[in-house]
C-alpha cells in the first residue's frame, strides 16, 4: 500500500512540475481596485491552497456540528433511560 501511495504522489508531484514547467507566462488577477500578475503556476498553486484551507475548515465546522448533535441525542437518550 506505501508504494502505491508512494506512486501516486510521485506521480502527482510529476504533473505538478509539468503543470509549473509549461505555464510560466504571466496571468492578470484582478478583484475591483486590487491587480496583481503573477504565473499562472503560481496563481493556481495559491488557488489550490486557499480551496484547500476553505475545505478544510468547512469539514471542520461540520465535524463539530455532528458532534454536538451526537452528544445532544446521546444526552436525551440518557435521560428517558434514567
Amino acid at each position: 500500500m506505501r508504494t502505491i501511495c508512494f506512486v501516486f504522489l510521485a506521480l502527482f508531484a510529476a504533473t505538478v512540475g509539468a503543470f509549473a514547467y509549461y505555464n510560466q507566462e504571466a496571468a492578470t488577477i484582478r478583484f475591483w481596485e486590487w491587480e496583481k500578475t503573477s504565473s499562472l503556476a503560481m496563481i493556481a498553486g495559491v488557488a489550490y491552497g486557499l480551496g484547500m484551507l476553505s475545505g478544510w475548515t468547512v469539514v471542520g465546522m461540520v465535524r463539530r456540528s455532528a458532534n454536538r448533535a451526537i452528544e445532544a441525542v446521546e444526552q436525551k437518550y440518557t435521560q428517558q433511560r434514567v
